[in-house]
């Protein structure tokens, strides 16, 4: 997991911060993006931080408070679903990535980010296709994005509770298009990923 940190080390290069998103795929709710420079001495690696869908929700909160207690810095930045809808989940993502490396207390030397490209934001952005499990500074920036989407979800729950957000986040599930169909949409859905589900959309 640390074979591109090691490289871009070599090359000189001394921050080196991991960066990626949750929630480009759910019909509701915002797209989260996350930002992090990890500290990559040997001793400072934290075990276990992999791409946040192969570990279970417990392991996620866990390594989540390890890597915020442990990052050099780190920067979580929503874009929602208002902002989808105008500008395309693709642009949405991007602007939420180069948000997220402009607010960054450090400024990084690079960033490895998880397949985008195009990000202008000021730092070399290094994109890799499935960057979350083959990038050590990824992973752990994916396992923020998506902890705190998830959260973020779990509240949206309280105050929609017929779509059932804390199980779904959001995602296209069978339960969740039936919800749609029965009650129509809610104010966090987006409106270009529901337009086949929902009469009048």
């Amino acid at each position: 997991m640390l074979e591109y940190e090691r490289e871009f080390e070599s090359k000189g290069y001394k921050l080196i911060a991991g960066m990626d998103e949750a929630g480009r795929g759910p019909l509701a709710g915002p797209v989260v993006c996350a930002c992090v420079i990890m500290p990559l001495e040997e001793d400072k690696i934290i075990d276990g931080v992999n791409d946040s869908k192969k570990l279970s929700a417990k392991k996620r909160d866990e390594l989540y408070d390890k890597i915020i207690s442990t990052a050099i810095a780190y920067k979580i930045c929503e874009v929602d679903h208002i902002t989808i809808d105008k500008i395309n989940i693709l642009e949405a993502t991007k602007q939420g990535m180069n948000n997220c490396v402009k607010q960054l207390s450090v400024n990084p030397d690079i960033v490895l980010v998880d397949a985008v490209k195009g990000l202008n934001n000021g730092v070399e952005c290094f994109p890799i296709i499935k960057g979350d499990a083959k990038s050590y500074s990824i992973a752990a920036a994916s396992i923020l994005a998506k902890v705190y989407r998830d959260r973020l979800m779990e509240e949206l729950d309280a105050k929609y509770p017929e779509y059932n957000f804390k199980k779904h986040k959001g995602y296209g599930t069978k339960e969740h298009i039936e919800a749609l169909k029965k009650y129509g949409k809610c104010p966090i859905h987006r409106d270009t990923f529901i337009k086949n589900f929902v009469e009048g959309n």
